[in-house]
């Protein structure tokens, strides 16, 4: 059965749209997994900014935090990307190197040094949030 030449664009032309389609499903079922942060863990981490990373698809703030040796390590925290932090106040200039603060986050399985971001304090006591890991208000009072 001989096509013409119409219907070979059609069947490409699908063909193509299902291969993109099956391409952005799987890429964006992967990017949204937490499986490699340990939920159940929230650390609290004091050390001073090295790099702040206003980077697509995420940003990345690069921590030197004391250890019991006497140095530092170096610690990853995976932020949000930047069009979502600036919606919720941020700037590329909010962390700055050298800036000492303080981070909440949910720690790597693996135990390598990182952790995505929950919070942090500014040294000006600012503090900046993730919205999505926000926490429920407790309720005040009887």
């Amino acid at each position: 059965m001989k096509r013409s030449s119409n219907e070979a664009r059609q069947i490409l032309s699908l063909g193509c749209f299902l291969a993109f389609l099956l391409f952005a499903v799987g890429s964006a079922s992967a990017h949204h997994s937490f499986a490699m942060f340990d939920r159940a863990k929230e650390t609290t981490l004091v050390g001073v900014v090295q790099e702040f990373q206003w980077t697509n698809p995420h940003s990345w703030i690069e921590l030197d935090i004391p250890n019991e040796s006497g140095g530092t390590d170096r610690w990853s925290i995976e932020c949000n990307s930047p069009n979502n932090l600036s919606r919720q106040g941020w700037k590329s200039s909010s962390v700055k190197p050298g800036d000492k603060i303080s981070v909440v986050i949910w720690p790597l399985r693996s135990g390598e040094k990182g952790g995505l971001f929950i919070s942090l304090t500014l040294p000006n006591g600012q503090v900046l949030d993730e919205a999505a890991f926000r926490h429920a208000a407790k309720p005040q009072g009887p």
